[in-house]
């Protein structure tokens, strides 16, 4: 799964309805480090992967993995800055 597909997935969601890449309820879980640009992200032999944790309402987590499709570093923290926007 991409970036692009969870993108996809969340695009009808609104607002107040908050649902995981699979379309199972979640909330969103993540930790930023004002001083490391790259928080969430990390490179897989040259591809930048972005990942963070859901909570879901059944009190499990899910931990989600996908791939930005890039080798850019700067398209990668742009592209994972909208993928946690949009969950």
């Amino acid at each position: 799964m991409s970036y692009e597909d969870i993108l996809e997935l969340t695009a009808g969601v609104s607002a107040g309805e908050k649902t995981n890449a699979k379309g199972v309820p979640g909330q969103l879980a993540v930790r930023v480090d004002g001083e490391n640009p790259n928080h969430h992200l990390w490179n897989n032999r040259g591809t930048w992967w972005c990942h963070f944790t859901l909570h879901k309402p059944d009190y499990t987590a899910e931990r989600v993995r996908v791939s930005l499709k890039t080798r850019d570093l700067e398209l990668a923290r742009s592209r994972r800055d909208e993928l946690l926007a949009a969950i």
